[in-house]
C-alpha cells in the first residue's frame, strides 16, 4: 500500500503546474479574462460600493440621515416621479416605433444603408442632438418659422425649456439603440415559422400576434429594460432642453446639486443609490413578466 500511495505522489508530482491548472479550467485562454475583471472592479465594482459607503456617512446625523433628508423633501423625493413620467413614456414610444420599422426594414434590399443613417443619432452624442433641437425648435428656429409661413399657427409653439424639449431629445437619441436590439431580435426568428402560418391561411395580423410576438416578447423586455435605464440617466437634455428647476428637475440633476453645488458628496452618493434602486426596481419588475412568456427556441437559420 506504501508503495502505491507513493507511486500516486510521484507521478502527481511529475504531472507539470500549468497541466494541473489546466485540469481545473486555469489555462492560459481562461488568464485573458483577467483583465476584463480588473477593469470591471476598477470602473464598476469599486465605485459601486465606494458610493454606497459614502451614502452611509453623512455630514451630519446617523448612517440614514441622507436617506431621511431625501424622503421628507418632496422638492427631492418628487424627482423620482419626475423622472419616470420622463424615462417611461420615451421607452414606450421608442418601443412602438422600432418594432414596425424594423418589421419594414429586414424585408429591405438597402437594410444596411438605412440601418446606419438611423444610427448616426447614436454617434452624435446627446449634448449636440440638444442643441441641434434649440436651433430647430426654437422661437425663431426652421420648425415654428415654417409653420407660421404656411398660416398654421400666428405665434411659436413652446417646445423648448419644457417636458416636451427633454422627451424629443430622448426619443431622438434612443430610438437607434432601440430599433437595432429590436432589429437583431427580429432577423433571429426562423423565417419558415411565418411562413408556416401563411401556409395554413393565417393573415398577417394573426401571423404576427400569434407567431412573431410571442417569440418577440423575451427579447423586447430586454429591449425596454435597457432603453428605460438609458433615458431614466437623463442629464444633459434635462438641463439644456428642459426646466431643471422646474417640471424636468430629474433625480440626476439633484444628484448632481448635491455633489457639485453643495459639495455633500454623502448626499449626491445616496442620491444615485435611490436612483439605482428605482431602476433596478422596474427592471426587475420588467425581467419577472418576462419569465412567463414564451421561452422557447426562436432562432433557426438566420440570425
Amino acid at each position: 500500500m506504501s508503495t502505491l500511495s507513493g507511486a500516486a505522489s510521484g507521478s502527481t508530482a511529475e504531472i507539470p503546474f500549468k497541466q494541473r491548472l489546466a485540469a481545473r479550467g486555469l489555462d492560459g485562454l481562461t488568464l485573458l479574462v483577467l483583465p476584463a475583471v480588473l477593469f470591471l472592479l476598477a470602473l464598476f465594482i469599486y465605485p459601486f460600493f465606494y458610493g454606497l459607503f459614502l451614502s452611509f456617512t453623512p455630514k451630519a446625523g446617523g448612517m440614514l440621515a441622507n436617506y431621511q433628508r431625501f424622503f421628507s423633501d418632496s422638492f427631492l423625493y418628487g424627482t423620482i416621479a419626475t423622472t419616470l413620467w420622463l424615462a417611461m413614456p420615451v421607452t414606450i414610444v421608442t418601443l412602438l416605433l422600432a418594432i414596425p420599422i424594423a418589421f419594414r426594414v429586414r424585408l429591405m434590399k438597402n437594410q444596411r444603408l438605412l440601418t446606419t443613417i438611423l444610427v448616426i443619432p447614436i454617434t452624435l452624442g446627446t449634448v449636440l442632438v440638444a442643441e441641434g433641437l434649440l436651433n430647430y425648435l426654437g422661437p425663431q428656429g426652421w420648425f415654428n418659422r415654417t409653420l407660421m409661413a404656411i398660416g398654421l399657427i400666428s405665434t411659436p409653439v413652446k417646445l423648448l425649456h419644457n417636458y416636451w424639449g427633454v422627451m424629443l431629445s430622448l426619443v431622438i437619441t434612443g430610438f437607434p439603440f432601440t430599433f437595432l436590439l429590436t432589429l437583431s431580435y427580429l432577423t433571429g426568428v426562423d423565417p419558415a415559422l411565418e411562413q408556416a402560418g401563411a401556409t395554413l391561411g393565417a393573415g398577417p395580423w394573426e401571423r404576427f400576434k400569434h407567431i412573431l410576438l410571442p417569440l418577440l416578447l423575451p427579447g423586447l423586455a430586454i429591449t425596454f429594460c435597457l432603453s428605460f435605464v438609458q433615458a431614466f440617466s437623463v442629464f444633459p437634455s434635462a438641463v439644456l432642453l428642459g426646466a431643471p428647476a422646474g417640471p424636468t428637475r430629474v433625480i440626476s440633476i439633484a444628484a448632481y446639486q448635491a455633489a457639485f453645488e453643495e459639495y455633500d458628496y454623502s448626499m449626491a452618493s445616496a442620491v444615485a443609490m435611490i436612483m439605482g434602486v428605482v431602476q433596478l426596481a422596474i427592471v426587475v419588475v420588467v425581467l419577472g413578466a418576462r419569465g412567463m412568456l414564451y421561452r422557447g427556441p426562436a432562432g433557426g437559420g438566420k440570425g
